[in-house]
């Protein structure tokens, strides 16, 4: 088994035409699949950090351009401010520890999680605003709300650095999103809410909230709000050019909000909070909606996984030998096995309650990203939970990392062979293993989608007539060498494998993908909204910090996007 050599490389995100070539698509699968992910050709030092790239997979076949035997995978480079600058003056942008920098400011790679909002649909990053996307077109539309608002961590000339979270949650009783804000550097942390139209959000700075770290997660239950410091750690030392000393820290605070006390208190003023420990570090977390038995969410724990330490050339890895060049950019793979807890939190007492948890070493290996059914009825009461492991690969582990995390792994525990990627199905009520399908070696799956059955049969259109992710299908994109291919696995019982395999011709491949979503259909994006324009937060005290002629560049990318609309 190994990691893709083509995980990283330019030249492979295409749109591409897929036939089926094992099985039968289901009758019933439709709608379209949104995935997110990172440029190569511009992600530099970080395979995080290209700019935003958006891919949509139509389950219809014969649609968007595909002969009437094909499936249309469709992709699309996000043209925000920062990628028309960067193109404008590629000379002037550089990736570092942090991201891509440049005199206009710091970019919004905006690559990470597609974020549904009804027929809306938005692209997100941790460290940018939201951006919307037309479905149909996939044309950028603008970022979400002016850099004012946002309290931004660096007021930079053009680009401002904006501290947020690759996933926001939209409130299907208030009809707002919900995310946040936070400066890494101060700690300090504000909750945002935009109703959807208008170019300003609210904030709320949120009483004694500090983020040690970083914020990738928000959740949300009826009545309150959950945000908790994720394990993505800026390291000063790496800064300046030296070498990392800084591990993530084995827990985080949790920070439960009230909604009522958001809507009781005027935005600029103090919101209070509880605020609880968990451990170890987690990046994702799913709270179940209906809260009235209590708050209980679902954590999917990353134990010595430092997503910030990328593979570097001269690094060896876990077993001593020379990092693939072809690997270099990629993140350091979990040292440690994967662990998914159920907690339940009493905002009154301040207490949280461990109810169940899953650690299976010699068969899930490092969490990698999860599907479920994201309807508010799924929400409300789900049933199952999809998880993506992508198991121990000793060449994604430097001997680097095992160093610095000396005191918390022990090399002689890693696994004495490769764990193979494995996607299982939990019990959402005791997490309890259901169902699994093991993959082949050479195969990396990413970006597992859940698609319901009969959508629309429930209360609201992204519900199927049994919510809770148990009756339905996932969507799981495979990375090969040998060609790409997406697998369509019953998600009743994954153990029977895929039901249908779609792939490219000519074994085509494609790099590594990030989040995914579905939705039930793709229409335009509305037109009687009002929406920020780049011009907006252009004036001439800030174009009077850069250079002459990148001012001038400044000005020209400003009044193409307002020729556009934008």
């Amino acid at each position: 088994m190994s990691i893709p050599r083509t995980i990283l490389a330019e030249g492979t995100l295409g749109d591409l035409d897929l036939r089926c070539v094992a099985g039968t698509v289901p009758a019933g699968l439709t709608g379209e699949v949104f995935i997110s992910t990172s440029e190569p050709e511009t992600a530099g030092a970080h395979a995080f950090f290209g700019d935003g790239m958006m891919v949509r997979l139509s389950l219809q076949p014969g649609t968007h351009g595909a002969d009437g035997d094909r499936w249309a995978w469709r992709v699309r480079k996000l043209d925000t401010a920062s990628a028309r600058l960067r193109a404008a003056r590629p000379d002037a942008f550089e990736s570092g520890v942090l991201g891509t920098m440049s005199p206009f400011g710091f970019s919004n790679a905006a690559n990470t999680a597609p974020l549904p909002w009804g027929d809306r649909l938005f692209a997100t990053w941790d460290a940018g605003r939201p951006v919307e996307v037309d479905p149909v077109t996939m044309a950028t539309l603008g970022e979400v709300g002016h850099r004012d608002d946002w309290d931004p961590t660096m007021d930079l000339p053009v680009l401002p650095m904006v501290n947020s979270t690759a996933h926001p949650v939209i409130d299907p009783e208030r009809d707002c999103l919900w995310t946040v804000s936070f400066n890494p550097m101060a700690g300090g942390l504000s909750l945002v809410r935009w109703s959807g139209d208008g170019c300003r959000v609210d904030r709320w700075p949120v009483r004694d909230g500090v983020i040690p770290q970083s914020v990738h997660t928000i959740t949300q239950t009826r009545d309150w709000l959950l945000v908790a410091d994720c394990a993505f750690r800026v390291d000063p030392a790496e800064l300046f050019g030296g070498e990392r000393t800084m591990t993530t820290l084995p827990d985080e605070p949790v920070y439960l909000i009230r909604k009522d006390d958001v809507a009781a208190t005027p935005p600029g003023q103090e919101i209070p909070a509880t605020v609880v420990r968990v451990g170890p570090e987690v990046m994702h977390y799913y709270a179940v909606y209906d809260d009235a038995e209590g708050i209980t969410v679902l954590f999917e724990h990353t134990p010595e996984q430092d997503l910030a330490m990328t593979l570097r050339p001269g690094d060896l890895d876990a077993l001593g030998r020379p990092v693939d060049p072809a690997l270099v950019g990629m993140y350091t793979h979990p040292m440690s096995p994967s662990r998914t807890s159920l907690l339940r939190f009493d905002p009154a007492s301040g207490t949280v309650t461990e109810r169940a948890t899953i650690c299976a070493p010699d068969r899930y290996w490092a969490t990698q990203l999860s599907a479920m059914d994201w309807s508010r009825e799924g929400q409300a009461a789900p049933t199952v939970h999809h998880v993506l492991t992508s198991g121990f690969h000793p060449e994604v582990v430097t001997q680097r990392a095992l160093a610095l995390y000396g005191d918390r792994v022990d090399p002689a525990s890693l696994p004495a062979e490769e764990v193979p990627p494995t996607l299982v199905t939990l019990d959402r009520a005791d997490l309890s293993p259901l169902r699994d399908w093991s993959f082949a070696p050479g195969d990396y799956p990413s970006s597992p989608c859940f698609v319901p059955a009969d959508p629309g049969a429930g209360a609201s259109r992204y519900a199927g007539s049994s919510p809770g992710g148990h009756e339905g299908w996932l969507v799981v994109p495979v990375l090969n060498d040998d060609g790409f291919r997406v697998e369509v696995f019953d998600a009743a019982d994954v153990s029977r494998g895929p039901e249908a395999v779609l792939a490219a011709s000519g074994g085509r491949t494609v790099p590594f993908l990030i989040h995914s979503a579905w939705m039930p259909r793709a229409v335009p994006a509305p037109t009687d909204v009002e929406r920020l324009r780049f011009a907006d937060e252009l004036d001439d005290g800030r174009l009077s910090a850069l250079p002459d002629d990148l001012a001038e560049v400044a000005r020209g990318v400003a009044d193409d996007l307002t020729a556009a609309g934008r």
